[in-house]
């Protein structure tokens, strides 16, 4: 996504591992801020890309902080995969300062930023949203406006409990067939032409699982996160969700015995050790 907008815009960047900013700049044109302080100081759009929106609210409020940086006609647009009370909160005190707010969380993985090519689900006002679509087009190739702050967050953590569903479900199904003496690939031929298909199954499993190749392009300690926010989301609605209450705590489960580098679809290694059988 920097390397995107770097290509578009004159672009400041700060990375809590600062190696890895320098890194960066050795390939694009941008200057590496000192703190998250001097890289939003004099910029009309800021971006912060975290794992939580807990980490943005440290790099916020935080000494040499972003609110201390932050021109009070700026906009700050955070990608991070957030929860919506927070982003709430988040804008609530930018207001105050005089800066706006856009919870704008992406969908695509490395590919999509890559190739310019993410799906952004935006929260908050659409005349904010018109002002930066400059912005965002240098890595998005769709901005959906869904509604006030915080929607943004919650159609993401939607997305990802769906995502969560698929592939447990899939790897539960084929543990079954593999055990029954069906092979995986022929599962797959046939769920794939049919009506159970998903991305899960179409994408991700006949690389992944199929392959015994699990490249770390999402953590599944994100997915972890993503689907507590999504059940946190539902009960904060009073909407009964057993099915996504029972993903949160079976990815949680996966999280806790499969570590915290491992690739999300690697979840499904949980299912075949609890039924013996690899999925071949």
């Amino acid at each position: 996504m920097a390397r995107r907008l770097a290509g578009s815009f004159p672009l400041a960047v700060w990375n809590r591992t600062r190696s890895k900013a320098l890194e960066f700049e050795t390939t694009a044109a941008v200057r590496v801020a000192q703190s998250p302080q001097d890289c939003v100081r004099d910029a009309d759009v800021v971006i912060t890309c975290l794992s939580t929106s807990a980490d943005v609210e440290s790099l916020l409020y935080g000494e040499q902080g972003m609110l201390e940086g932050l021109r009070n006609d700026s906009v700050l647009i955070d990608c991070t995969s957030g929860d919506p009370a927070t982003s709430r909160r988040i804008a609530t005190r930018l207001a105050e300062a005089g800066v706006e707010f856009l919870d704008a969380p992406v969908s695509g993985g490395v590919t999509g930023a890559q190739e310019g090519k993410l799906t952004v689900m935006c929260g908050g006002d659409v005349r904010v949203l018109d002002r930066v679509r400059p912005v965002f087009a240098a890595f998005a190739g769709k901005v959906v406006h869904c509604g006030a702050i915080g929607t943004g967050d919650a159609v993401k953590a939607a997305n990802q409990a769906l995502l969560a569903v698929h592939i447990w479900s899939a790897g539960e199904a084929l543990v079954a067939l593999s055990k029954a003496g069906v092979p995986a690939s022929v599962a797959l031929e046939v769920i794939n032409a049919s009506s159970g298909r998903s991305n899960s199954s179409q994408n991700l499993f006949p690389e992944r699982v199929l392959g015994r190749k699990f490249p770390r392009t999402f953590r599944l300690a994100l997915l972890d996160k993503d689907v507590g926010i999504a059940a946190g989301f539902a009960r904060e609605n009073s909407v009964p969700s057993p099915m996504i209450e029972l993903a949160a705590a079976l990815f949680r489960e996966a999280h806790a015995q499969l570590g915290e580098e491992a690739d999300h679809v690697e979840a499904v290694k949980l299912i075949e050790k609890r039924s013996g059988v690899e999925i071949s």
